[in-house]
């Protein structure tokens, strides 16, 4: 993962590979009341409505370096901060007192989402399995030009796929356009999407 391949320009675009069937009433809670009992809906006026916006989505990883070669110098994000927390806060926060966090910040281009990268130090690691279908896991996703040269370059620098080969799904929102999974070194699965051509 020494060099950056060129990976094209990228675009924003407000699409996701989310579920294509809108949620509406007590629907959303389908799976979790079933598994959990009931579930009321929130009241209005209470944490439905104190969420200002969204600050960063958290990945921790076994090593800070090897992650930052990834997500820096093969995916282009750019590095905020970097910094170390061991103080006293930062381990009741997280709930691991005595904790060594090493952290950084990334943007991916295009984006005001932060991604934040957490390395624990000083504490019990488990390393989980981050399958796919897996409860807990996680991916992110990425909008690309060019989905084959991206993915080409990246299993040119020998990051570990997931799907089989690239995909352009037949129905739903990405009707027309290409994705592909891939893994970042930890394992957590990378999704990369190209959508379809526009309409207009």
């Amino acid at each position: 993962m020494g060099h950056r391949p060129d990976l094209g320009r990228r675009r924003r675009a407000d699409r996701s590979m989310s579920t294509e069937q809108p949620v509406s009433g007590n629907s959303r809670h389908g799976d979790y009341s079933r598994s959990q009992g009931p579930v009321a809906e929130p009241a209005r006026g209470t944490a439905a409505e104190g969420i200002a916006r969204m600050h960063h989505v958290g990945i921790q990883v076994a090593d800070l370096d090897r992650s930052l070669a990834f997500y820096e110098g093969l995916l282009g994000f750019e590095v905020i901060t970097r910094q170390v927390r061991g103080e006293a806060y930062a381990g009741e926060v997280v709930g691991y007192p005595g904790v060594e966090l090493h952290l950084a910040h990334l943007r991916p281009p295009n984006s005001s989402v932060v991604i934040e990268l957490t390395e624990y130090r000083g504490v019990e690691r488990t390393p989980v399995d981050t399958s796919t279908a897996n409860p807990g896991t996680a991916h992110t996703c990425y909008v690309v030009d060019d989905v084959e040269a991206v993915h080409a370059a990246l299993l040119a620098a020998g990051v570990r796929p997931v799907s089989r080969t690239i995909v352009s799904p037949e129905v739903g929102i990405a009707k027309g356009g290409k994705v592909v999974y891939v893994q970042d070194p930890d394992g957590v699965r990378v999704e990369l999407l190209q959508p379809p051509p526009s309409s207009s």
